[in-house]
């Protein structure tokens, strides 16, 4: 079972995790046990880096889309940073883009993230 190296970074306002690997059915769970101890609950403004994932299978977006929507629950919202191109096709033909934020990087997800909590102040 190939695993995920998987970090975050707290910066104020906003939590980035940053994801190595393949993000599949092989390794959802992790994904998804990592998130929940990072984040807890409500978890605000969230960035993925997913800069070092070459592929995304529906597993990893399910998880990505949990992430979305208890984010949203909670006042908050996650956004995606530097997508390489097979997840973003999965992005684009599953209809994901209308619904979640990718940015080409994770600096301007950062900036973003932050513009939209000092909005919701």
């Amino acid at each position: 079972m190939p695993s995920l190296t998987l970090a975050h970074e707290r910066l104020p306002g906003v939590t980035v995790i940053a994801v190595s690997g393949e993000m599949d059915a092989t390794n959802r769970g992790q994904l998804e046990a990592y998130v929940t101890d990072t984040l807890g609950s409500p978890c605000g403004q969230l960035v993925f880096d997913l800069s070092r994932v070459p592929f995304m299978d529906s597993s990893g977006l399910h998880v990505l889309l949990m992430c979305a929507t208890a984010c949203l629950r909670g006042g908050g919202a996650v956004r995606l940073a530097a997508v390489q191109p097979l997840p973003a096709r999965l992005l684009e033909i599953t209809g994901v883009l209308a619904h979640v934020p990718v940015h080409p990087t994770v600096e301007a997800a950062v900036a973003e993230a932050l513009a939209s909590a000092e909005r919701s102040v």
